[in-house]
């Protein structure tokens, strides 16, 4: 996502855990600045990556020719020392600055074949729409700095697509020498086209301002993400009544908003809901998701105050759309929740158990029997789960592409022998697995279809031990 800095130098920013870029509102002179990071909410060193902008290359040795010729113009009883010319002295029609006034006078001069040549590849729109594909999004925000061609060429929306900026609540006003405040222009934002935008630390006054500030909000705003925001029920509901095109919401870390809240704003038109440490969120919360959302394809809860009771509010309508369930540090959800769940919503192709440490062996095995359609299966820091697990998960998720089983403890090198023979396992991760040894791994590099295996911690397993089969090794 993208951050505010003046235009002249780049700002260090901080990316979320998903990777963002950080873009800034436009400064008066419409330009903006940006800079990358990657890391996770822990790592909070800054790291600014510097974008290097193509320079133009200097004048070739026939224009010193010029220097020659105003040389030899000046009488020959005359000493002066000239001042060397510069790139923008050699301009069509401009006078030459640091020569003797009667060498001023001098008619314009004409630039070189070469010169003119590069400058007229250096403005070709036609060019710099292909060749600026290839910059990051750093350094698109760096080059548009360069001219107002430049600008022009790199302000499309085909250029910024995918890209989430990130605004934060005290980089969204100027102040004036009165002392008041000013909502920051987002016009160079609107020219970009950007459909996608992260708000951290706004509260309801913020985001109307945001509404009533930047032209797409109503219509062109696909996605919304709030990260520590006051927002309260009443900025929930003005905010998803007047963004009529939002159709992905993130909430994270808001604690001012209830359940109430959600049941008088929730609009069927959201496709994609996800909420973390918000501490309001319990029971009734799922309730109001899954009657008001029927179109819901995606949800992502991590909420501590979940119970099993929760996962039976799902509809019917809900087990068609649905295809991607994430319970995250859900850790009042048993088995008992896992049999409503897979009844409920038995076309799930992704889902995540991470962090429900009340899971066992038995709520695998659900899972296994009835979501068979199921390409992603997270079940990191589950700890009671045992190689009995595997053994379902092997013999019955044929689509399997994916397999996390991170501080899964109690795995041994056996549940690994039951993971070898998935024919479709692409990618799987066993880090801090401590009684995996190397025994065990020398079933996984048999696979064919394995490209990924992670193994960072094991504790048992020896650098030495290598893969047979192009499994990319990450330790």
């Amino acid at each position: 996502m993208l951050n505010m800095s003046t235009p002249s130098e780049l700002k260090s920013s901080c990316m979320t855990r998903n990777g963002m870029v950080k873009l800034a509102p436009s400064q008066p002179n419409g330009l903006g600045s940006a800079s990358i990071t990657k890391g996770t909410p822990a790592a909070k060193n800054r790291l600014c990556q510097s974008s290097s902008v193509p320079s133009i290359l200097p004048p070739p040795p026939s224009s010193l020719a010029y220097h020659h010729h105003l040389h030899h113009l000046d009488s020959p009883g005359m000493h002066h020392t000239a001042a060397p010319l510069l790139p923008s002295d050699l301009e069509p029609g401009k006078p030459l600055v640091g020569l003797k006034p009667s060498l001023r006078q001098l008619p314009p001069l004409t630039l070189p074949k070469p010169v003119l040549l590069e400058r007229q590849l250096v403005l070709d729109e036609k060019l710099l729409n292909r060749l600026l594909w290839y910059f990051t999004t750093a350094e698109k925000c760096v080059l548009a700095q360069v001219c107002k061609t430049w600008r022009k060429v790199l302000y499309q929306p085909k250029f910024w697509e995918g890209v989430t900026p990130i605004l934060h609540a005290k980089e969204l006003y100027n102040i004036l020498p009165n002392g008041e405040k000013e909502f920051v222009s987002l016009q160079a934002f609107a020219l970009r086209g950007f459909q996608s935008f992260c708000l951290v630390g706004v509260s309801d006054l913020d985001i109307c301002e945001f509404i009533d500030n930047y032209p797409l909000s109503k219509k062109g705003v696909r996605s919304l993400s709030l990260k520590r925001s006051t927002i309260t029920d009443a900025g929930l509901e003005v905010m998803l009544e007047q963004m009529q095109g939002l159709m992905h919401l993130e909430l994270s870390g808001c604690n001012d908003f209830t359940e109430a809240g959600l049941w008088s704003s929730l609009n069927a038109r959201l496709t994609s809901l996800s909420v973390s440490d918000c501490i309001n969120v319990a029971d009734d919360a799922i309730a109001a998701i899954s009657q008001l959302l029927p179109n819901l394809s995606e949800l992502s809860l991590q909420a501590y105050h979940v119970t099993d009771t929760a996962m039976a509010y799902f509809t019917a309508k809900q087990g068609y759309t649905t295809h991607t369930l994430r319970l995250q540090s859900c850790w009042e959800i048993t088995n008992h929740g896992v049999v409503n769940m897979v009844h409920s919503l038995p076309n799930l192709t992704a889902l995540s158990l991470s962090g429900c440490s009340k899971i066992t062996d038995d709520g695998v095995e659900l899972v296994a029997e009835n979501l068979r359609k199921l390409r992603s299966l997270d079940l990191s820091w589950c700890p009671r789960i045992t190689d009995m697990a595997l053994e379902y998960i092997a013999c019955d998720l044929h689509k399997l592409e994916e397999l996390v089983l991170d501080r899964c403890v109690r795995i041994t090198d056996t549940g690994l022998g039951y993971l070898s023979t998935m024919s479709s396992l692409r990618s799987l991760y066993l880090r801090w697995c401590c009684q995996v040894q190397d025994f065990g791994l020398q079933h996984l590099f048999g696979m064919r279809s394995l490209r990924l295996l992670s193994l960072a911690g094991m504790i048992y397993v020896s650098p030495l031990t290598t893969p047979k089969s192009p499994t990319i090794l990450n330790l």
